[in-house]
């Protein structure tokens, strides 16, 4: 494989004549319109139904944005929405009052070029919600979802139990505890439900996991990492020798 998923599409006579060649030529401009699909056209001269004329292929970074994809093509009205790109990381939480906490795994991932989503979706509140959300990710393309919830905390853990998608729980302070109640809930996850978990209010490090885990079959999402990782070391390098040569006193003082 040299591309993460892919799907052939068969492009049949749908009628006899001129009808079938209208029709085919309508299905092969709504897929260019796609990103990465790919009209083979085989330029037989006769159509008649059920004759296979050409393929479409798709590929992308899974199975899922894939379908996606494809029953979009398939649809008489073409591919809808066709400048928004289906997001590949879910990053939900029980409130709005985690949204100042989980906006940083959204500014990671934006700034890496990875489409997201962001949702409000409570286990307790709107559970319903919660089960169509989870349930339904893979399905729209979603490959990583990150959960920030405080308190009893178990968003995270419902979402990982509803989906095999790889769910990275972010612990959200709340006014008591520090945190630690919703870190706690998080990392005691029974056997066979795993939940990826960060530091109280990391939502950066989330982010940057979600990065790390896409990066596996998305070679330039892994180079954009490396680059990151390098700027990261840079910068370090930059005040330590700044330190060295001004001193801790004019370093405290600048």
């Amino acid at each position: 494989m040299k591309t993460p998923a892919a799907i052939m599409y068969n492009l049949l006579g749908e009628d006899e004549g001129e009808p079938g060649f209208k029709v085919a030529h309508q299905l092969i401009a709504r897929a260019l319109e796609i990103p990465g699909a790919t009209a083979h056209w085989y330029d037989k001269p006769e159509m008649r139904r059920q004759r296979k004329m050409g393929h479409i292929t798709l590929v992308g970074p899974s199975v899922g944005v894939l379908e996606a994809r494809r029953k979009s093509m398939l649809r008489e009205e073409g591919y809808e929405n066709r400048n928004e790109v289906a997001p590949r990381v879910g990053i939900v939480m029980g409130s709005d009052s985690d949204l100042p906490v989980m906006k940083d795994a959204a500014r990671i991932l934006n700034m890496f070029g990875v489409s997201t989503e962001v949702r409000i979706v409570s286990a307790h509140r709107t559970p319903e919600l919660m089960y169509s959300y989870a349930s339904s990710a893979r399905e729209r393309g979603i490959q990583v979802i990150i959960a920030g919830a405080g308190g009893a905390a178990h968003l995270p853990g419902m979402v990982a139990s509803l989906t095999p998608l790889p769910v990275i729980g972010v612990p959200v302070r709340a006014s008591t505890l520090d945190g630690i109640d919703s870190l706690l809930s998080i990392v005691q996850m029974p056997r066979g439900v795993p939940v990826a978990t960060v530091a109280v209010n990391n939502a950066t490090n989330a982010g940057l996991l979600a990065v790390r885990m896409l990066g596996v079959g998305d070679a330039d999402l892994l180079a954009r990492m490396n680059q990151y990782q390098e700027d990261t070391r840079d910068y370090v390098l930059t005040k330590a020798e700044k330190l060295r040569k001004d001193g801790w006193e004019a370093y405290l003082n600048q």
